[in-house]
């Protein structure tokens, strides 16, 4: 079975054409030596993400972001290296309820660690609607300004 999700708004080319990828090997985006957090975000969160990283950024708060590309298999081992990285800080951010998505995988992966995690996941947790992107990104809490929010309660 292959599932894929697509969306309706403009986002950013984060990747070239020729970019390569693995199934199971995850991507960082954005990263520095001192990262608070790691934002984890697929598909449309994942431009949630990386607005989040600017607006922080500017505000000398610096986060990590990864488009961990699959989610089944998930890349385990950049999960729990790049949470060691960030002080074990991590955000899910994904458009899909909380159950069977993102969080969970890397909850789960997370619960395996040999060091403390604090986990939020930013997720879909009402009935799903029609309506235009950027507003139901706010509503549904998986927004950039969500991000940022939830990214400010963790440092």
């Amino acid at each position: 079975m292959t599932f894929i999700r697509t969306s309706r708004p403009a986002t950013t080319v984060i990747y070239s054409s020729d970019e390569k990828f693995e199934i199971g090997n995850a991507k960082i985006v954005k990263q520095s030596p001192d990262d608070m957090v790691l934002v984890i975000g697929c598909g449309i969160t994942l431009e949630s993400a990386m607005g989040a990283y600017t607006v922080l950024a500017a505000q000398g708060i610096k986060i990590r972001v990864m488009d961990p590309f699959t989610i089944k298999p998930l890349d385990s081992e950049a999960v729990l290296m790049n949470a060691k990285a960030c002080g074990g800080r991590v955000i899910t951010v994904e458009d899909h309820y909380p159950e069977g998505g993102l969080g969970e995988a890397v909850a789960g992966v997370l619960s395996g660690a040999d060091f403390v995690t604090t986990h939020k996941m930013l997720a879909v947790r009402e009935i799903p609607r029609s309506g235009p992107p950027a507003v139901l990104l706010n509503m549904f809490g998986i927004s950039a300004d969500c991000v940022t929010a939830a990214v400010k309660t963790m440092v």
